[in-house]
């Protein structure tokens, strides 16, 4: 396992998804982080390291203006009880997954397919990839921010007209190699059901289920 224990997991979690979006510096707390992210319905976000009923529902219960989101590490069945009024579940179920790096890919990628070209580039701490069709079109994209020796992979997508191609597979493996040159040696993403299966062929593993939560406009706030 490249990290100690999750609590640390998270916490490189955290920084890297913040570096990698622009978003503020993470206030620590003794459950977790808040991040100042700036977008509108995504106005901050809690990460809780240690989610339980007292702590969720005091959170939520004084979290009353939308756009906030919470990120805790227990099942959807676990945490929706523990919300105050107002708040949801959002985002469907999710994993926050590890790796050591430099990855050693069980079965290595292929070329990029005829008909593809691939950029990277990196900016600001942040290494990004980009995988066009001939004529321009968009057909995948991902990025990694490296934050001391962790890195961070997000948003990483398939056009669906170009998906079963191994592109995200390239671009995965484009990304870690950059963060490994970066220095990193361990690295931590958010996946949702869909990517989990493409990760775990590229060598990454479940830590812990991942959960989100948002809080909406009530009908009296509307």
């Amino acid at each position: 396992m490249p990290f100690a224990h999750t609590a640390e997991a998270v916490r490189a979690w955290v920084h890297g998804w913040s570096a990698s979006r622009g978003a503020a510096e993470p206030v620590p707390s003794a459950w977790g982080f808040t991040v100042d992210v700036g977008l509108h319905g995504h106005v901050m976000r809690h990460v809780l390291h240690s989610a339980d009923e007292a702590t969720v529902h005091e959170i939520t219960q004084n979290a009353t203006a939308p756009g906030v989101w919470l990120k805790a590490f227990v099942p959807p069945e676990a945490l929706e009880p523990w919300l105050a009024p107002g708040w949801h579940l959002a985002g469907g179920s999710g994993y926050l997954m590890s790796a050591s790096l430099p990855i050693t890919p069980t079965r290595a990628p292929g070329p990029l397919p005829e008909g593809y070209q691939m950029n990277t580039w990196t900016r600001d701490g942040v290494t990004r990839a980009l995988v066009r069709t001939a004529d321009g079109a968009f057909a995948a994209r991902g990025q990694v921010a490296v934050t001391d020796h962790s890195a961070v992979v997000d948003q990483v997508e398939t056009d669906p007209a170009h998906q079963r191609r191994g592109l995200g597979r390239l671009v995965m493996h484009r990304l870690t190699e950059a963060a490994a040159e970066q220095g990193a040696a361990a690295g931590v993403l958010g996946a949702t059901p869909e990517g989990r299966s493409l990760y775990e062929t590229t060598g990454w593993r479940v830590l812990a289920p991942l959960t989100s939560a948002l809080r909406g406009p009530d009908a009296a706030d509307t």
